[in-house]
């Protein structure tokens, strides 16, 4: 993908809330799925949908692991994920700009 095209991933509002929401997290850090959901306001089964088409397109790890007994699921972006979305960031400018008489 290059400056110039948005990214259709990305570019599905649902979509690019999720990859707005994991880029606000320093590189290496995580978010478990319950909160990540909260912040959203979405159901846990659109978000599982969301999430799975960002993780095909490597955008988005996903570590499910166990604490204690109880499963939990951790997100964060990827640094292909960030990067294609500074990529996404950069075109959104390039179009306002060129919008701007």
């Amino acid at each position: 993908m290059s400056v110039g095209e948005l990214d259709p991933v990305i570019h599905a509002p649902a979509r690019l809330r999720v990859v707005a929401t994991l880029a606000t997290l320093g590189p290496g850090d995580e978010m478990t799925f319950p909160r990540l959901q909260k912040l959203l306001d979405m159901t846990g089964g659109n978000l599982s949908t969301h999430l799975r088409k960002l993780e095909d397109a490597e955008y988005v790890a996903v570590t499910k692991t166990h604490e204690g007994r109880k499963p939990v699921t951790y997100l964060a972006l990827t640094p292909a994920g960030r990067r294609a979305f500074e990529i996404y960031t950069e075109t959104l400018r390039q179009i306002v700009r060129g919008a701007t008489p």
